[in-house]
């Protein structure tokens, strides 16, 4: 089954896309540039989902969902915010459809609406023009709301997962009192989406902060995380946005603040979405199939008896439902995949293109010597072991496993992080061995703007742990105080 993959190293694009489709993750929909998330796709989106949500709610946020169409005179409110989604945003322009006499749906041009609405592309227009009826002191303050929702933006160029014209995500929006308290909420967020990476992603990340060219538009400062893909290209995996006072300004929200006076509030923004999908495909996956970690896998044992008669299947069954029940005892999600239609060959297959931690096999043979064949996905290693302990022994297998994805993404991340102090140099390596490159820059924007024109890398961040370091701009020659993150990016 997984042997119709393409090889990552023949052409990882073809590799990617088709591992999408034949795991049963997405596929294209009737839609241009929309897909559609298969039920196993999803059970993983729920699953990022459950985590997530569950860390938002431990940082004293609220969940709640607000329109998905935005009256157009909004966007024209923040001059910045508009003009960066203005090219992707979809419009609504009527309310009705009519039959035209000859059989035919079509727009009833007497039904325009007084005013377009915009399908959201982001919610920070929308939300603020809320935000001005809830805000009136400081007591009414801070506001912490998630909301998890889709959203349009219009992307001719699509791929599964990492760019369709509609996709799934979670965004905060949280008002504050104080530029420090924006701030401080900025950073926490920052760091649940990195622990969330490198903790239940196994993905190593980068916490950076933005150019001002790359940063959200209509943000003071864009927080992100960066993270390598086994290609050599970076992905961006979650960003988090200061938004000052841009967004209160403009839909005026103020509040009486503790002196009494009247001030404006401060404003942040963080999202991730489905793209962390298409995050875990690239970071971890082979030739074979996908290689989930554990704690995001729908299925993270999967149990595949061997038998030459029904009688055996009896047998085999009574010890593998026991096995289900003690690994559900645990909260270990199981599967006894006991259908007479498909070979073991063929599950094996199966389960191991659709990135399964673990998997048992049963047999007549098993069932004698009280032993069970455990396979892991990862490093593809088989043992047999008695069946004593078992779920015990599972249960720290899938940890060492959720460690040894993580080393191995780690290894690979750091082994392809390299210094470079010419522009002759950084040429070569990012068409020879791609990966991140920290080399210096002067701080203009006409310099990043050059460097992607000519080699299609982006500055992805400046580190937060950045060391400083005196040094010339590798194009121009002109000073620099520290070295920034180049790669070319997803």
């Amino acid at each position: 089954m997984s042997k119709g993959l393409t090889s990552r190293n023949e052409d990882y694009s073809q590799w990617y896309n088709e591992l999408v489709t034949k795991a049963d993750l997405a596929e294209h929909s009737a839609v241009r540039g929309c897909m559609v998330i298969k039920p196993y796709g999803y059970s993983i989106w729920e699953n990022m989902q459950s985590f997530l949500d569950k860390r938002f709610k431990e940082t004293g946020h609220s969940n709640a969902y607000f329109p998905l169409f935005i009256p157009k005179s909004f966007f024209s409110k923040e001059a910045s915010h508009v003009e960066g989604f203005a090219t992707e945003c979809a419009v609504v322009t009527h309310y009705r459809l009519k039959n035209d006499g000859n059989g035919n749906i079509i727009v009833d041009e007497d039904a325009k609406l007084e005013e377009e609405l915009i399908v959201r592309p982001t919610s920070e227009t929308i939300i603020w023009n809320t935000y001005r009826g809830w805000i009136q002191s400081y007591r009414d303050l801070p506001i912490l709301v998630n909301q998890w929702a889709n959203v349009v933006r219009w992307e001719m160029r699509t791929r599964l997962f990492l760019r369709t014209a509609e996709f799934l995500w979670q965004e905060g929006h949280t008002a504050h009192a104080t530029s420090q308290e924006a701030m401080e909420e900025t950073e926490r967020m920052l760091e649940v989406y990195a622990d969330f990476a490198e903790n239940v992603m196994a993905v190593p990340v980068i916490r950076g902060k933005k150019t001002e060219t790359e940063r959200f538009a209509g943000a003071l400062d864009t927080l992100c995380i960066e993270a390598l893909m086994q290609d050599g290209k970076a992905l961006q995996a979650g960003t988090s946005h200061f938004l000052g006072q841009n967004f209160a300004k403009a839909f005026d929200v103020k509040f009486t603040n503790r002196e009494g006076k009247l001030d404006y509030v401060w404003a942040t923004s963080w999202g991730v979405s489905t793209r962390l999908i298409g995050m875990l495909i690239m970071a971890h996956s082979d030739d074979s199939g996908l290689i989930l970690p554990p704690k995001l896998a729908p299925i993270q044992v999967v149990i595949v008896p061997i038998y030459r008669s029904d009688e055996e299947l009896e047998k085999i069954s009574s010890v593998a439902n026991e096995i289900v029940l003690s690994l559900k005892a645990r909260n270990i999600s199981v599967k006894f995949d006991n259908r007479d239609t498909q070979r073991p060959g063929f599950k094996f297959a199966e389960y191991e293109l659709k990135g399964v931690p673990v998997r048992l096999a049963i047999g007549g043979r098993d069932l004698e010597n009280g032993t069970i064949e455990i396979a892991r996905r990862d490093t593809k290693e088989k043992q047999n072991i008695s069946r004593e302990n078992l779920a015990e022994y599972i249960e720290k297998l899938l940890e060492e496993i959720q460690i040894s994805i993580y080393n191995r993404a780690l290894n690979f991340r750091d082994s392809n992080i390299r210094q470079v102090n010419s522009y002759e140099e950084f040429k070569s390596v990012l068409d020879e061995k791609g990966g991140f490159i920290l080399a210096h820059w002067d701080g203009t924007a006409e310099t990043e703007k050059r460097i992607k024109e000519e080699t299609k890398a982006t500055i992805r961040c400046i580190p937060l742990d950045n060391p400083l370091e005196d040094g010339a701009c590798m194009v121009t020659g002109k000073p620099s105080v520290q070295r920034v993150l180049f790669a070319r990016a997803y």
